[in-house]
């Protein structure tokens, strides 16, 4: 397992060092700071970050560092400031622990925050694919409306046109419909 941790502070450090012990193969990389180039470089399986409290600046830096490449993120904190946790759950941390920094803990509370962050990494992509299947659902319905209208057809017979239409293409029906209501704004005289 390859990690990045994240702490300034050497003594805070080796206590998160030595309750990774028994992780095999372990490859830990540290950094005084997080930033998008060293994720880029070690390419980590999971990242810690251990501090006395978070600031504003170090959530955002996380926030930047992860947005194109989403990691499990673990936050040891010493101390924290009310509504400090949301926004480091916000910013990607999938698991933020104040005062309880025990090398004991260590081990389960990456498991726990990898399974926590392949799930939502999951729902975000059943999210994704529900939102993109709706808009192809809305774009077909009003190519279906477009051919109704202007052929004076009924809606089967609507599909049955848009479906043909896609097969002879080998097309997705979505990419199609929006072919079709694009032209016909082109041809109704609408700006693009």
């Amino acid at each position: 397992m390859r990690l990045l941790l994240v702490d300034p502070d050497p003594a805070r450090a080796a206590l998160v060092a030595e309750g990774l012990a028994g992780i095999d193969p372990l490859d830990l990389h540290r950094t005084p700071s997080l930033n998008e180039a060293d994720l880029l470089r070690i390419m980590p399986d999971l990242v810690i970050i251990a501090c006395d409290s978070p600031d504003r600046d170090t959530l955002e830096s996380l926030r930047e560092a992860t947005q194109n490449n989403p990691r499990p993120v673990v936050m040891f904190v010493d101390r924290s400031e009310p509504g400090r946790a949301e926004e480091a759950v916000r910013a990607g941390v999938a698991a933020y622990i104040i005062d309880g920094l025990q090398p004991s803990r260590v081990r389960t509370i990456l498991e726990v925050a990898m399974s926590r962050f392949q799930l939502m990494q999951q729902l975000r992509s059943d999210l994704a694919k529900a939102q993109s299947d709706l808009a192809s659902r809305k774009t077909v319905e009003r190519a279906k409306g477009v051919l109704m209208k202007e052929r004076q057809i009924g809606e089967e017979e609507a599909y049955a046109m848009l479906r043909k239409l896609a097969m002879n293409t080998g097309r997705p029906i979505a990419a199609v419909a929006t072919d079709l209501l694009s032209f016909h704004g082109v041809l109704k005289g609408d700006k693009p």
